[in-house]
């Protein structure tokens, strides 16, 4: 398989990743299931094996304790887990959405499937926005995704994406990521975890109040290197030593985004402020970092070591304006 995505479908613009069916707004979720390649279920079936036999054709035994995961249309195989694993379809996580795109001004702008079946989300944009100096504007999403091989938990995260260079970053308050987490070894309840959301998006005005405090809050060049640092390198090291570190590339990448390469690097939110050293980080993340494909990228960067990254360079920023 060229790409991981096995499909997906977005609307508007197209993702930065440059992969997915274009939809007209406003479709409704069966549409959005069929072109995002989530028209399928999962199906579950006892774990058997077969043992050595003086018959050629061996003795099937099975193993209770566990079940395999599999594609409804191709019967393709996807993971196997304990028996006390709770499935969440493909579906589920569009459907997720229905009351809120249908009553509470959501849209759905992207969603799709990952690992041949084994990860899916979908994204909607929830309305609102927030507009940091020169005109910076970031809008406010919220991500469900989910998988079926234990790589991830159900988590639904508000989150944000800054409209002039597409970069994303989990919305976090006193360095809590704003994140709810659904165990597979819980059922996943759409409505418990929409009232737990009440109170994480509520929290929106608190999250960007802070981004527009990094946004006024003016960063030497000695300061931003000592940022990129801790961020890339956990450490502090001397000028002259950053050669030698293995992040040397990733280093000198967010400082070049920094110091004006990088999408709305120049706007005045982000022109030698702290607003501007995150941004550099979320950007690398999202667009730069080295990955195997762009597959592996938008995977780690909403779910794997990317999210972590800028997790840590959010917690640094707010450091600096504390």
């Amino acid at each position: 398989m060229a790409h991981e995505i096995e499909n997906m479908a977005y609307v508007g613009t197209t993702p930065w990743h440059g992969l997915g069916n274009q939809l007209s707004q406003h479709q409704p979720l069966e549409v959005w299931q069929h072109e995002a390649g989530m028209n399928w279920h999962i199906e579950e079936s006892p774990v058997r094996f077969v043992t050595n036999s003086a018959s050629h054709l061996g003795s099937i035994h099975a193993f209770p304790e566990q079940k395999v995961l599999y594609r409804s249309d191709t019967k393709a195989p996807l993971s196997v887990v304990s028996k006390r694993y709770k499935v969440v379809q493909p579906f589920d996580v569009l459907e997720f959405y229905r009351d809120l795109t249908e009553y509470a001004g959501y849209e759905l702008e992207t969603a799709g499937v990952l690992k041949g079946g084994r990860k899916f989300w979908a994204l909607a944009r929830t309305g609102q926005a927030s507009v940091l100096r020169g005109n910076d504007q970031v809008n406010g999403y919220l991500l469900l995704a989910t998988s079926c091989d234990g790589t991830l938990a159900t988590v639904a995260t508000p989150t944000t994406v800054r409209v002039v260079c597409n970069n994303t970053l989990a919305i976090a308050v006193n360095g809590a990521p704003q994140s709810i987490r659904v165990p597979h070894s819980t059922a996943f309840n759409p409505q418990s975890v929409k009232r737990q959301l009440g109170i994480s998006v509520s929290q929106w005005d608190e999250f960007m109040y802070r981004m527009k405090t990094l946004s006024h809050r003016k960063i030497s060049s000695a300061d931003s290197l000592k940022y990129f640092l801790k961020v890339i390198c956990d450490a502090e090291k001397d000028v002259e030593d950053r050669r030698q570190l293995n992040q040397h590339r990733a280093l000198q990448k967010v400082q070049e985004l920094y110091a004006g390469k990088g999408r709305g690097s120049q706007l005045e939110s982000a022109q030698d402020t702290a607003w501007g050293l995150l941004s550099a980080v979320t950007e690398y993340v999202d667009h730069e970092k080295r990955a195997r494909s762009v597959d592996h990228r938008l995977d780690s960067a909403w779910f794997g070591q990317g999210a972590v990254l800028k997790q840590k360079a959010l917690d640094h920023a707010l450091a600096l304006v504390a």
